[in-house]
């Protein structure tokens, strides 16, 4: 039987937190950029041991008021001393609850800068890199940040089981109607063709290559939990199914 790796964002305020950790392989916890407070990192950390879960952090440029999701101006100084304070206030956490922070996967507007803007990219990879070399990234292939961090860090390449993409194999943005797939049978299509074919369909009918491990589905995307559910459920008939921790 084939093993797939699920991964999911969590700890940023959404309500089925304890619904989704069952269902998947790795959690990236929001660590107060974007979302999360001392409070909400040590609760979804509890939750991520109890179920045997990956732990890892999920920083962003500091702007709660957006989410996350639009670029921040910032000197390389800032950036660098943010990222830091919010990977380590989630492994201070994690170590102190005797778990272990696997993984680092920048969030929203940070992670599509890193794809294509190697000066953000770099400010990243040396962010972790103050942490030494044994944390993942998490990182697109084909990007900017998966190639400056290749030999530098251990990494993970990452698809969307719930976004669309354009054909150069960035994301379609959320500001288009189709940026989301929310339909169950439409995620395990998209999410069966990456693993079994190694194909990224876009909305118009082109396929990209993909070789990601690890699949993500977002914990704000309507219906996260039955999707994951079904998925589950549909997987196990085709031989494949969700590895845990």
């Amino acid at each position: 039987m084939k093993t797939i790796h699920i991964n999911c964002d969590l700890g940023e305020g959404g309500e089925h937190d304890r619904e989704l950790m069952p269902l998947i392989s790795a959690c990236n916890i929001a660590c107060g950029g974007h979302a999360g407070t001392l409070e909400t990192m040590q609760h979804t950390v509890d939750l991520a041991m109890e179920h045997g879960v990956e732990i890892g952090a999920h920083p962003s440029y500091p702007d709660k008021e957006n989410f996350g999701r639009s670029p921040v101006k910032m000197n390389d100084e800032e950036l660098k001393r943010s990222l830091v304070a919010q990977i380590l206030s989630l492994k201070q956490i994690t170590e102190a609850e005797g778990a272990v922070l696997t993984h680092v996967k920048p969030h929203g507007a940070l992670y599509n800068d890193a794809q294509k803007d190697k000066h953000v990219a770099g400010i990243i990879i040396e962010s972790i890199l103050e942490f030494g070399d044994e944390l993942v990234l998490y990182a697109p292939e084909n990007s900017v940040i998966s190639d400056l961090a290749e030999g530098k860090l251990k990494l993970r390449y990452e698809a969307f089981a719930d976004r669309n993409y354009n054909l150069d194999g960035s994301l379609v943005s959320r500001k288009e109607a189709n940026a989301l797939i929310t339909k169950k049978e439409e995620v395990l299509k998209h999410l069966l063709a990456m693993i079994l074919e190694g194909k990224i369909s876009t909305p118009k009918g082109e396929k990209i290559g993909t070789c990601a491990t690890t699949f993500c589905l977002h914990s704000d995307t309507p219906n996260s939990v039955e999707i994951l559910q079904y998925l589950h459920a549909e997987l196990g008939a085709k031989n494949v199914k969700i590895s845990r921790g």
